[in-house]
């Protein structure tokens, strides 16, 4: 399935990128899907601190929910939405493995905006996708 999708995080930058993603996907005639990725270095502080299994699926439940709502509303009705697609692991990766099995997405994402040395010692998700990606990718950056 082709179309649009937003990497979103409940971030003010990922509203940024579901409103432009939006806006493109309703220009185009296309679908917006919305992606998050819960990301293993949480499930692994949650594993050391003794959290039960059980519990660690209801964060990451609720960590979608709460990124897919803040995506939701920064979208409104502008865009037909196809589906909400929760994963688990590093961001990056799966960001990337998503787009590889759905062959002609277009992904649409926002930078954090970290600092320049921040972002090169330890790199970030947009920078990762954006160099390995075999599909268009749309960065928003506030």
């Amino acid at each position: 399935m082709s179309g649009f999708v937003v990497a979103c995080d409940g971030s003010s930058h990922s509203g940024e990128a579901a409103k432009l993603a939006a806006q493109l996907a309703k220009a185009t005639d296309q679908t917006l899907t919305l992606l998050t990725v819960f990301p293993n270095a949480e499930i692994e502080r949650m594993v050391v601190s003794g959290i039960m299994p059980e519990k660690i699926d209801e964060e990451v439940a609720a960590f979608g929910e709460e990124a897919f709502h803040a995506a939701k509303e920064a979208v409104g009705d502008t865009a037909e939405l196809a589906e909400d697609v929760l994963l688990r692991g590093d961001p990056a990766k799966q960001i990337l493995d998503y787009l590889e099995k759905h062959p002609g997405s277009h992904l649409v994402l926002g930078r954090r905006g970290h600092s320049l040395v921040r972002s090169l010692t330890l790199g970030s998700v947009s920078e990762k996708v954006v160099r390995h990606a075999d599909a268009p990718v749309t960065v928003v950056t506030e």
